[in-house]
């Protein structure tokens, strides 16, 4: 008799999935490294895993203001300023440098 592989634990995580994507899973957490209780790094981490549906709902939908992200918005190059004249300014005369004393 031949055994039949089942896929009962692929539909469950396709339906762990399907939920976290349908809900929303929040991951925070900060990272911070201290040295003789002189705090020298923190680093804040926040993690927001959902589908684009989701995202939307909740406001969150910069990816479509990217022009790095989407075709809607031609990618412009940032002009880039032509440099000022210099300005002449009449200087000073220089003083004439001291001759050095020796006193002996």
């Amino acid at each position: 008799m031949e055994r039949v592989p089942t896929v009962s634990g692929t539909t469950n995580l396709i339906d762990i999935l399907d939920r976290v994507l349908d809900k929303g899973l929040v991951i925070a957490g900060d990272i911070r490294i201290s040295l003789a209780n002189v705090e020298l790094l923190t680093i804040r981490m926040r993690l927001l895993v959902c589908s684009v549906d989701k995202a939307e709902q909740i406001g969150l939908n910069w990816w479509k203001y990217d022009p790095h992200l989407s075709m809607q918005a031609p990618i412009v190059p940032a002009a880039v300023p032509e440099p000022l004249p210099v300005a002449t300014r009449a200087r000073a005369p220089r003083a004439a440098p001291r001759a050095r004393r020796r006193d002996r």
